[in-house]
């Protein structure tokens, strides 16, 4: 679920960081500028995890800040494809299911993803498996915040950069940069209550 990326960037230290040493500095400017953040192709920035490197300082004509190229490695969430996860039920819609993990909640379980036969609920606005039996059908809900066990089986990056001056696009500033895409309709998967050990 979570990964060591190496990584190679350029540091600028304001001139009211140089009451500190160079490490702390570098270390906060790097979890300023990544923590929480969905970097394109590589996952989600949890936190810096070490320096590795540093290389020379430089202050350039007419500006007060220190640039420094630092190579370093941060934690990154980014599963694996077919890790099985626990996470919460976040929401439904007639579209999906989505998942929250508490830090990430953009995971999404399609309708075909679903225990089968499953149906929505509009008044309830939920999903229903209809779990048959010998004795008939029930009806099993998958309410929100339910814990619920799924697997990764795509996912999805966005470049969410602005466009340029020239070109509009209405849905950049409301694209998710990183989805995840998740099964819950094997043996095991979907809401932890269905296979409580007896």
């Amino acid at each position: 679920m979570f990964t060591l990326v190496s990584m190679v960037d350029t540091i600028k230290i304001p001139p009211w960081l140089f009451n500190v040493t160079l490490d702390e500095a570098v270390k906060t400017e790097l979890n300023r500028r990544f923590a929480n953040k969905v970097i394109y192709n590589v996952g989600l920035c949890i936190c810096l995890f070490d320096i590795l490197k540093f290389e020379d300082s430089f202050i350039f004509p007419g500006d007060g800040a220190s640039h420094t190229k630092v190579h370093f490695r941060y934690v990154v969430f980014r599963p694996f494809m077919d890790e099985v996860l626990t996470g919460k039920i976040k929401g439904c819609s007639s579209d999906s299911v989505t998942i929250s993990l508490g830090f990430f909640d953009d995971i999404v379980v399609p309708p075909e993803g679903l225990q089968q036969p499953s149906k929505f609920d509009d008044s309830e606005q939920v999903w229903v498996w209809e779990y048959e039996t010998e004795e008939g059908t029930h009806d099993l809900f998958m309410d929100i915040n339910e814990p619920v066990r799924f697997r990764v089986v795509d996912e999805v990056f966005v470049d969410t950069t602005p466009a340029s001056s020239g070109t509009k696009d209405a849905n950049i500033s409301t694209s998710v940069p990183y989805s995840i895409k998740a099964i819950i309709s094997e043996p095991g998967l979907g809401l932890l209550s269905w296979w409580t050990n007896k």
